[in-house]
């Protein structure tokens, strides 16, 4: 069942019933490239297929969960030297972990720049925004999407 209404719960890893944690430690396997398929890693924890496909859409790791904020921004920043660098200079501060770096081809002395950014839990689209419009050498920011 999937429903656009769900409510997530922050809970002790303590309560959770054994299936579930097993499931998370087996997820993190596969994404760490430990396990090469989900047999092997449910074979490794002793925790049934059926159990694993379950949870797996239903239970995270507090890092992975949803309310991660991530952003994409389209910029035109100068062709100068360095203002790239002050560009990921203010995402930084911001508290910003880059995911992509686009830039075309400058044309008229601007590059069209687009960045995807994982803000963090406490990340404010906002703040940054204002931040990257104040970093010398950037002209234009506009959100195209955001998460």
């Amino acid at each position: 069942m999937v429903n656009d209404k769900r409510k997530f719960y922050l809970v002790a890893e303590e309560i959770l019933p054994e299936a579930m944690l097993k499931t998370v430690q087996a997820k993190e396997m596969l994404t760490k490239g430990e396990a090469a398929t989900v047999g092997d890693a449910v074979s490794h924890f002793e925790l049934s297929r059926s159990a694993f496909y379950k949870y797996r859409d239903l239970v995270f790791l507090q890092e992975d969960t949803h309310a991660r904020k991530m952003v994409t921004l389209s910029m035109i920043l100068e062709h100068r030297s360095g203002i790239l660098s002050s560009v990921l200079s203010a995402v930084a501060q911001a508290g910003g972990n880059i995911i992509t770096i686009t830039q075309g081809i400058p044309l008229s002395h601007a590059a069209h720049v687009t960045i995807t950014m994982d803000l963090g839990l406490q990340g404010n689209v906002e703040t940054i925004c204002e931040l990257l419009t104040q970093a010398h050498g950037v002209r234009k920011v506009e959100i195209v999407g955001y998460s």
